[in-house]
Formats: structure tokens, C-alpha cells, sequence
């Protein structure tokens, strides 16, 4: 006779008692597993690295997968006999004692080639109850909600448990052959192959950037720098745009839309209003200076310019968030949300310094800037996506003969240094030099000029820290009439800087 759900549970309704359900489970399966890990304890292993005994329906498969667990990792021997002296020997189980119904869970075991799918099919039971709870969690925090608790803190909350169960819903992991890895790493390497550029890394669309850093890497921070007026936003916006245009996605064997080549953008504005970036994209595409736009100061060829770009642009997979003053427990729930419902292959933040910490806003800004940035590489990680993170540098530059940006200039800088795996500074020295004209008709103004002429349009991108490559200078053209980043021709290289 088959040990069922009955035997252990007797949940029959009585007459007239209206039916209910009950949270999914599979009885059969939980014995099956466990008779075939007391027959044969190698099929514990098979199991173990995803399963733990919080996912059993009955309590008493869980301690006895539990104790089996201990026995197993204590080097000793799981079976019937050496188990039943760790269960309550007064346990009543249907009707049978410890002893026997763990003698019928191995008599009846199924074999440990099916150990694993039985081990799944618990596991995945398993998440279906948690889903029902955060839903009934979720029903019963929002009819009993005290007054000072925000919807959206609750919405944050419920997302993150959704998104943890469906990250957490996987097999895989643990040690593999290194074959394994090596077919891993032969189809990154044919990927690149085939991605325009051939890089293995997201293409920036910025060909000395790309070169020098391989692409934008999945789960980097990279931390973007410089004063205001140096072009932060702008480098940020086209880098941005060059990726979502690039974009083409193919759809798996799972019915799942896979990137290809470009990516899929979000980016969260917190200084620019949504429209004040769409008018800086669309100026450094038409090629007509954002003003001119905002003004309405344009040709009717002009504004056939704009329309026909801004209808090419509609269906660019490019997602923006201006809300402004986000914690960064929003921005991460945002992304998820983002990653979970549209996809996600890059995300921007402009900038760093206009996200709060989780909590109360800390007089500790120091403290509160090493959770945004610990949380946002967290998150880059976690989604496995780069993450360009904009920063504002400390008055310090100003002070100092040579204005290029160095590590320590960045604002609260310990944290930012420390957790970012790229540190890029933009430098443009005609924003410099243009305020130290000299009255014209002298000597001196005729070197300002020529000065002048060999830094006109022209933009440094440093890369002060990267973790997996050279840092360096990476020299490009900049308009900064239509905020436009773009490749230097070889002959309008900067000088080369020497000491």
C-alpha cells in the first residue's frame, strides 16, 4: 500500500462544510526523495546545493530531510535505523510509528536517477506557497496599513520578495568540468565575433572608448566624473542613445527576447526633466543647438529635421525615469521592475549625489553616499548589467594649475573609488581656457588663440581606474553647441602630455 497524503493528514471536510484549498504540495514526491536518499545517500548530493527542508509542505519530511542532511554532511550514514533515534519516538505518522514509516518510505523508494526531478518538483511547490503568501501578505499590509506607511514603501516591498523568489527559482550553480566553462567561454568569444565592433562588452558607439575598454562590461559600475559644464550628461545621453539605436534582439528556444547586438537602455534622470533630455538627443542628432529648439528658433526645414528624427526614434527601447529625489532602495526596486518587464541590457543615473540612502537622510553624508554606491554595485551584479553612474567632483580641481581630475577628487570619494570598477573623468580644457582671454592685440593673445585652436572641439575622457584593464586617456571630438560626443580623426589627435 502506497503511503498517500491521507495516511499522514486526515483534512476531509465533513458534510455541508464548503470546500477549500489547500496551498500546493505533492506528499508522493517529498517520500519518493526521500526513500531514495535513505536507500542510497549519494542522492542526497543530488539535491542539495537547491533544496533546503523549509521547502517540504509536511513538517515531518523536513526534519527528516533535515537529519538526514546532518547525518550525510557528518560523514555518517542516513538509513532508517541510525534516523529514528533523532525523531520523537512518540511522533504519530497516520497511524505507524517512526520506525515504521520510515521502513515504508524506503521500502516504497523511488531510484536516485529520479531523485533530482522529485527534488525539483518539492522546490518548485515550494515557491508557489511563498508567491501566496506574499500575495495574502500583500492584501492583508494593505487593509491594516497603519497611517505613516507609504503605498509605494509596500509596492518596494513586494517587489523585491517577487523579485528574490524569481531569482532564487534556479538549479544551476555549484562546481562544473572545466569543459563546461570552456564552451562558456568559446561562445562569449563568438559573440563578440559577431557583434559589431567585436567586442565583448556593450558597444559605447565611441571607437577609442571601446578599444580601450573592451565594450561596457555586464555587472560593472562605472563611475562617470567631472565638473559641471564638462560634458557629463551629454557623454552619458550619447553613449545611451548609441546603444538603444544599436539595438537587435532575437527570440530564444523559451520564447524569451534576447539582445543581440546594442541593448536595451534605462536611464534615471534626476537633475533633467524627461523632455530636457529627449531636446538634447534630438539636438545632437538634427545637428540644430538645443536653444534654438527650446526657442522655437527654427526653419521650416528645421522642423522637418526634428519630426523625421523624433519618428525614427519612437520605437528606440530607450526607458527614462525623471522622478526626482529617489532613495536608492526606489531606484533599485525601478530597475528590477524595468529588467522584469521590458528587459534591461544598460542603466544610467544622473547622478550619484541626488539619490538618498534608504533610511532617514544622514547627516553622515559620507555614510550615505558608501550605501548608494555599495547598493548600486549590488545591483549591477544582481541585474548583470553595467551600470554608468553619474558623479560630481569636489571645488578642489579648480585650485590646482593643471584642472585634469584625478581620483581623489571625487566627492566623498572613498566609497565611489572604492566600489567602482571603472572611474572615467571628463576633461575639456578649452571650458578653461576660453574664460582666461587676454586683451586682445597682444602677445598674449595671440598665444591664447593658438592655444585656443589646438583645444577647440576637442575632449579628454581618463580613465582613472579600471579594474580588469590599462587606464589612460581616451581623446574626443565634443560640439558643444548640440552637446555631442564623437570620434577625433586621426590627424586631430590632442598633443601628447609628457611628465
Amino acid at each position: 500500500m502506497a503511503i498517500t497524503d491521507s495516511n499522514i493528514i486526515k483534512l476531509a471536510p465533513e458534510a455541508g462544510t464548503p470546500a477549500y484549498r489547500v496551498a500546493p504540495h505533492n506528499i508522493e514526491a517529498e517520500q519518493g526523495l526521500l526513500g531514495a536518499i535513505l536507500v542510497n545517500n549519494d542522492a542526497f548530493y543530488r539535491v542539495s546545493d537547491f533544496l533546503e527542508p523549509k521547502h517540504f509542505f509536511e513538517p515531518i519530511h523536513s526534519l527528516i530531510f533535515e537529519t538526514s542532511a546532518s547525518l550525510i554532511r557528518a560523514g555518517k550514514i542516513a538509513t532508517p535505523v541510525t534516523l529514528k533515534t533523532f525523531v520523537p519516538a512518540d511522533t504519530d505518522i497516520g497511524g505507524m510509528t517512526v520506525g515504521q514509516y520510515l521502513a515504508r518510505l524506503a521500502a516504497e523508494a523511488t531510484t536516485i536517477i529520479n531523485a533530482q526531478d522529485y527534488g525539483r518538483t518539492v522546490y518548485d511547490l515550494s515557491i508557489r506557497r511563498d508567491l501566496i503568501r506574499v500575495g495574502e501578505d500583500m492584501v492583508n499590509v494593505a487593509f491594516d496599513a497603519p497611517v505613516d506607511f507609504a503605498p509605494r514603501a509596500q509596492i518596494e516591498d513586494a517587489e523585491k520578495k517577487l523579485y528574490d523568489l524569481a531569482e532564487s527559482g534556479r538549479y544551476d550553480g555549484g562546481f562544473q568540468k572545466f569543459s563546461q566553462a570552456l564552451t562558456v567561454a568559446v561562445d562569449m568569444a563568438a559573440a563578440a565575433y559577431s557583434r559589431d565592433g567585436n567586442l565583448s562588452g556593450l558597444a559605447s558607439g565611441l571607437r577609442e572608448m571601446d578599444t580601450k575598454m573592451g565594450g561596457l562590461q555586464p555587472s560593472d559600475l562605472i563611475v562617470l566624473a567631472g565638473r559641471p559644464a564638462m560634458g557629463k550628461t551629454a557623454l552619458a545621453t550619447n553613449i545611451a542613445f548609441n546603444i538603444a539605436r544599436a539595438w537587435r534582439g532575437e527570440v530564444q528556444a523559451d520564447g524569451q527576447m534576447k539582445s543581440v547586438d546594442g541593448g536595451i537602455v534605462g536611464f534615471f534622470s534626476l537633475e533633467m526633466s524627461a523632455e530636457q533630455l529627449a531636446t538634447r538627443i534630438l539636438a545632437e542628432r538634427t545637428g540644430i543647438s538645443s536653444s534654438s529648439i527650446r526657442r522655437g528658433g527654427i526653419s521650416e526645414s528645421d522642423f522637418d529635421k526634428i519630426r523625421d528624427h523624433s519618428i525614427e526614434m519612437q520605437n528606440l527601447p530607450f526607458y527614462v525615469d525623471d522622478s526626482g529625489g529617489l532613495s536608492i532602495s526606489q531606484l533599485t526596486a525601478r530597475a528590477r521592475r524595468l529588467k522584469r518587464q521590458k528587459g534591461l541590457d544598460l542603466l544610467i543615473i544622473d547622478y550619484i549625489q541626488l539619490l538618498s540612502g534608504s533610511g532617514r537622510r544622514s547627516d553622515n553624508r559620507v555614510q550615505e553616499i558608501t550605501e548608494i554606491t555599495t547598493g548600486l554595485k549590488a545591483l549591477a551584479k544582481e541585474l548583470s548589467v553595467p551600470i554608468i553612474a553619474l558623479s560630481q567632483l569636489s571645488r578642489q580641481v579648480e585650485s590646482r594649475d593643471d584642472k585634469r581630475p584625478q581620483l581623489s577628487d571625487l566627492r566623498e570619494s572613498g566609497s565611489i573609488e572604492q566600489d567602482a570598477d571603472v572611474v572615467l573623468f571628463v576633461y575639456r580644457e578649452e571650458y578653461y581656457l576660453q574664460s582666461k582671454e587676454p586683451r586682445p592685440g597682444t602677445p598674449e593673445h595671440e598665444k591664447w588663440q593658438l592655444d585656443m585652436s589646438l583645444v577647440h572641439g576637442k575632449a579628454e575622457v581618463i580613465i582613472g581606474k579600471q579594474r580588469h584593464g590599462p587606464t589612460g586617456t581616451i581623446n574626443l571630438q565634443f560640439d558643444a553647441s548640440v552637446t555631442r560626443f564623437g570620434d577625433l580623426a586621426p590627424d586631430a589627435q590632442l598633443p601628447e602630455r609628457f611628465g
